[in-house]
């Protein structure tokens, strides 16, 4: 059986601003942190990115950004996904050019496709750019979910090599294993529940946890992948408090407060996104001093 293209923890990286703008200094200043914790590879401008807020000029500059600053030492996946397929395909193609190693292509939201509709957008990603594309299921945001049939369908076109699962449904990558070939790749995108994803075969996480603990996550996923489930275990354990509290109130403000705390960058979020409640501080302080961050 061959290597995945990608395993292991891979950071849903935070965009940091000061005073409206990205904090270009504080980005690079993470993604070395990153690296040096061990990451596997970076993701910019997902989710946790607030790509949502930032204009196309700003998340093409993060993605240039991540890129130049990685220097090749892990791969970068850049956020590319949208409503439109047209573009989508035009954000792959940026990531293409500036040199991501592959791109996470969302779930089309709010206009909610059927899943032949899934598939056609997916195919004309993969017809137009050639670059490795993970498909990225999120129907708790998205209000979309792709089914393991179009997943098996989409494994079959040469640039759609895997997935980011956020269902939590672990049963679904027994079936992706199964029937979406060796080669697919399979990344959970639920940091608590990562540990028995990759006990049914997924390869890794894109994790929110990892901007906070890099060196922790990489641990944990080491040891899951050297098949020290004792280990595992133990560091799951000591990350599970602050798994949840990352998302005590609307992410990434938890994630930017515990990274402000650590002196790293500000806590600022652009709206609609506020900066979390001070019930969800003390939550993200509490699961910080457990996980042995502060």
């Amino acid at each position: 059986m061959s290597e995945p293209l990608f395993r292991g923890v891979l950071p849903a990286l935070v965009t940091p601003f000061r005073n409206g703008q990205v904090d270009e200094d504080a980005f690079v200043a993470l993604v070395e942190r990153q690296i040096d914790g061990g990451v596997h590879g970076l993701v910019p401008v997902g989710t946790t990115g607030e790509t949502a807020t930032l204009s196309h000029e700003e998340h093409r500059r993060v993605v240039e950004l991540c890129v130049k600053t990685a220097r090749g030492r892990v791969p970068v996946v850049a956020g590319a996904g949208s409503n439109s397929t047209a573009e989508a395909i035009e954000l792959v193609r940026h990531a293409k050019a500036v040199g991501a190693e592959a791109a996470l292509v969302v779930t089309p939201y709010y206009n909610r496709p059927s899943q032949e509709g899934l598939y056609a957008h997916y195919k004309a990603i993969n017809d137009a750019v050639q670059l490795p594309i993970l498909v990225y299921n999120v129907p708790g945001r998205t209000s979309v979910d792709i089914s393991n049939e179009i997943l098996v369908r989409l494994s079959k076109l040469p640039n759609i090599v895997g997935v980011k699962d956020a269902t939590s449904d672990l049963v679904r990558a027994s079936f992706q294993r199964l029937h979406c070939g060796e080669d697919w790749v399979m990344l959970s995108g639920d940091d608590p529940v990562a540990l028995g994803y990759m006990a049914h075969g997924g390869h890794g996480c894109i994790s929110v946890t990892a901007n906070v603990a890099p060196e922790q996550c990489s641990a944990f996923y080491e040891a899951v992948m050297a098949g020290d489930w004792p280990a595992a275990l133990q560091w799951q354990d000591r990350l599970v408090r602050l798994h949840k509290a990352l998302f005590a109130d609307a992410s990434p403000a938890p994630t930017k407060f515990a990274l402000a705390h650590l002196g790293l960058c500000s806590d600022e979020t652009r709206l609609p996104i506020t900066p979390c409640s001070e019930p969800a501080r003390d939550e993200v302080l509490a699961a910080m001093r457990d996980a042995g961050l502060i």
